[in-house]
């Protein structure tokens, strides 16, 4: 390989970018508009879900209970209704999401510490809605029953905590807050990362489409020097991504980093390398950008989006869809990303997903050297 010929098709490549101002930006600025527009699309917080209450006991414990039920912001209490028809009107309406009925005899069973007759309707529409409602409805309860009973059983010479054998305590770590965003954007930030594959695959199309491979077949550079060649610029171009979107991440969205950036830079030059040879090989078997801007999508976002574990985990799919998952850069990346800034991992955890990154890429590299031909036919 000549760094002479390999320096000449990067400048040109380089030259294509700075000046065509479409592939600059789509380069540069769509990596990060991305990001914003998924991240605020797809990690929404849910909070202040609206929640009838039938309460057909009708005393002064049941209205204490469900007035503890919406003593913080999370859930708000909507309506006290007066019958099943009035809660039916207004799921139908989409008034609530959830509601909660109480039974009568209620008081009556919470002082015998019998079971409580509870009900909790929920939105099938809205699952996300009402399974937040539903979660929150149950540890709510608990804290409503125990504040409650608490009197009556000191009363009787009673602790409550020797009614709970169990001591259970939860502790999240690395996201205590139990925030989406936390969870979502750094693997968000693995699939925005692989839009210059998109890039180098129209500019391979592009190269096909104008005609302007003529000009190389009648010079000696190599396969192999030109695919180089046009894959250098754009991996130069998604490093400052690899700056930009970091920062950015942790500066507007809050997300920790606990790990170390020069690891993740130089991960990230690993994943340039193997999603661009992916796009590489797009741009060798198509002829146009039409045809290459679809089939980027087709293969290498749409399933960065279903099969690397960003929103659906690895575990849960069948196996064949792991394996598909696994030849896929944006899985490792998505890894290393959260890794890296949620969890503090290092080279000695990560190492493997940067093998895999090399493997990916040289075999990428490999095919489409291997079907490139420097003519239009």
């Amino acid at each position: 390989m000549s760094v002479r010929r390999l320096w000449a098709v990067t400048r040109k490549e380089l030259q294509h970018i700075l000046r065509d101002r479409q592939t600059f930006i789509l380069v540069l600025f769509t990596p990060l508009f991305l990001l914003l527009l998924m991240a605020y699309s797809i990690t929404v917080e849910i909070e202040n879900v609206p929640v009838g209450v039938l309460d057909y006991d009708r005393t002064g414990s049941s209205r204490a209970f469900y007035e503890k039920i919406f003593a913080g912001d999370d859930l708000d209490f909507y309506r006290l209704a007066k019958s099943m028809g009035e809660i039916d009107q207004l799921f139908m309406r989409g008034k609530i999401k959830a509601a909660l009925i109480i039974g009568a005899g209620f008081t009556r069973q919470l002082e015998s510490l019998q079971g409580l007759p509870l009900q909790v309707i929920i939105d099938g529409t809205e699952p996300e809605s009402g399974g937040f409602a539903l979660d929150h409805i149950g540890w709510r309860s608990e804290e409503a029953v125990n504040d409650i009973l608490s009197v009556q059983l000191e009363a009787l010479g009673l602790q409550l905590d020797t009614l709970h054998p169990i001591d259970l305590r939860v502790r999240a770590w690395f996201n205590p807050s139990l925030r989406s965003r936390v969870d979502i954007i750094p693997g968000l930030i693995s699939m925005v990362m692989g839009l210059p594959a998109l890039s180098v695959a129209l500019a391979i199309a592009r190269e096909r489409e104008h005609g302007t491979l003529e000009q190389l077949m009648a010079t000696p550079v190599a396969q192999v020097e030109l695919l180089a060649g046009k894959m250098i610029p754009y991996i130069a171009v998604g490093l400052a991504n690899v700056i930009i979107i970091p920062l950015f991440s942790i500066w507007w969205f809050d997300i920790p980093f606990q790990g170390s950036f020069p690891l993740f830079f130089f991960l990230s030059i690993l994943f340039l390398f193997a999603i661009l040879s992916m796009g590489v090989v797009v741009g060798v078997f198509i002829r146009t950008q039409a045809a290459a801007l679809a089939a980027s999508f087709l293969l290498i976002f749409f399933p960065a989006f279903f099969l690397t574990g960003i929103f659906f985990p690895l575990a849960s799919m069948p196996e064949i869809m792991r394996m598909e998952g696994m030849a896929l850069p944006g899985t490792h990346y998505a890894i290393i990303t959260r890794g890296i800034f949620l969890t503090g991992a290092g080279l000695d955890v990560l190492w493997p997903y940067g093998v895999f990154l090399v493997v990916l890429g040289s075999a990428f590299t490999a095919v489409a050297a291997l079907f490139f031909k420097k003519k239009l036919a």
